[in-house]
């Protein structure tokens, strides 16, 4: 009886022992498995440093260098129209005919009256003669010599008169065929077959030259002082290389000069009027099509730039993170400027042999240590 009630001790004692041992070896289990929170992984790089050119950006408007509505010089009606709306024309081209048998009336009465003061021309150059020998003979008065004398001279200014009138009538009659006076493209036809041309008011149709064209924009006052320092210290002038962008966002496709600045600044809107021109080889540009010019607004000089993605906030301050020796983020105030190349330039705040956090912003903060993973940045981001 004594033995069967120590044996249930010994198994409770060795039962707890195990127990015991399980609890440890769980607890080493644990131990083994919970390691320490790793550092987040950020990509870092060096800014891009090179030369750059800052630009500014005005929009404007294409017009043409010469931009006509075409008249014609005679009245009459419109017989004939020779050019298809929207169609390149050269310079003497026919556009169209006015009714021509009007014109052609009056220059073959205006050559019939040439005929007939030619007529009376010669009498009187004949009747002068003769009376300059019979005065010599004493056959005739002075005064009839003097009335001769008359005559002649009344025929010639008649002659003289005459053709002018059949110039005059050659000229309708040309008029009446109505050519291009510039090379471009014609617009829509301003009047209909059957209709009455009214002489140097009916307008026929419009024509604008194609290649050059014409660029117009507007800058404010500072812009236009700071261009006009850049241009005296030798930093820009006229002619100065410029790029347009149009609406299809093909960016600095177009390449032109500058070469007109008004000569005062508009007191209303308090912008000075600049004029660039561009190559039109292709015809692709015509006048009125909107477009983004981008003109130098600064000399070249060493540029800091950065991804618009590496730039973070701090209430109204521009920050970026900077990763030292010991993989530690410190936040950095910069000043950003304008964009080039697809960067960000910075004015102030980094000298460019920094290393900064350019993606992963939101798994650091101050004081925080990072797995930097290195990346160079191309000169050019796309």
């Amino acid at each position: 009886m004594k033995n069967i009630l120590k044996r249930p001790s010994k198994l409770l004692a060795l039962a707890a022992l195990a127990g015991l041992g399980l609890l440890t070896a769980c607890d080493d289990s644990a131990n083994s498995q919970s390691p320490g929170p790793q550092p987040p992984a950020v990509t870092v790089a060096k800014p891009v440093v090179k030369k750059i050119m800052e630009r500014d950006d005005f929009t404007g408007r294409f017009e043409a260098v010469d931009d006509v509505n075409v008249r014609a010089r005679v009245t009459g009606y419109l017989e004939k129209i020779h050019f298809t709306e929207g169609s390149l024309v050269q310079e003497g081209d026919l556009l169209v005919t006015i009714d021509q048998r009007p014109y052609q009336t009056q220059l073959n009465e205006a050559l019939a009256n040439l005929d007939v003061a030619q007529t009376q021309f010669d009498l009187a150059e004949q009747e002068l003669e003769r009376a300059q020998t019979l005065i010599k003979r004493g056959n005739i008065s002075q005064a009839t010599l003097d009335e001769r004398n008359q005559q002649f001279a009344s025929a010639k200014a008649q002659i003289e008169g005459a053709k002018a009138a059949v110039n005059r009538a050659r000229l309708d009659l040309e008029f009446t065929e109505v050519r291009a006076p510039i090379s471009g493209r014609i617009g829509q036809k301003g009047i209909s077959i059957g209709n009455l041309v009214n002489a140097n008011e009916t307008i026929l149709a419009n024509i604008v030259s194609q290649s050059p064209i014409h660029f117009y924009f507007d800058v404010d006052e500072r812009s236009y002082l700071a261009y006009a320092r850049m241009a005296r210290n030798g930093g820009g002038a006229n002619r100065q290389t410029v790029t347009v962008t149009l609406t299809d966002e093909r960016e600095g496709d177009l390449t032109g000069y500058l070469d007109f600045v008004d000569n005062r600044v508009d007191e209303a809107t308090g912008t000075v009027r600049i004029r660039a021109v561009f190559d039109n080889a292709d015809m692709i540009l015509q006048p009125g099509l909107f477009g983004r010019i981008s003109i130098p607004g600064s000399p070249l000089y060493q540029g800091i730039l950065i991804p618009d993605e590496a730039i973070g906030s701090d209430q109204d301050r521009r920050i970026v993170y900077l990763v030292g020796n010991d993989n530690a983020v410190s936040p950095q105030i910069v000043r950003p400027g304008p964009r080039i190349d697809g960067y960000r330039v910075i004015r102030e705040g980094l000298t460019g042999t920094e290393i900064i956090v350019v993606n992963g912003l939101m798994r650091v903060r101050p004081g925080v240590t990072v797995t930097p993973q290195m990346t160079e940045l191309p000169p050019v981001k796309q």
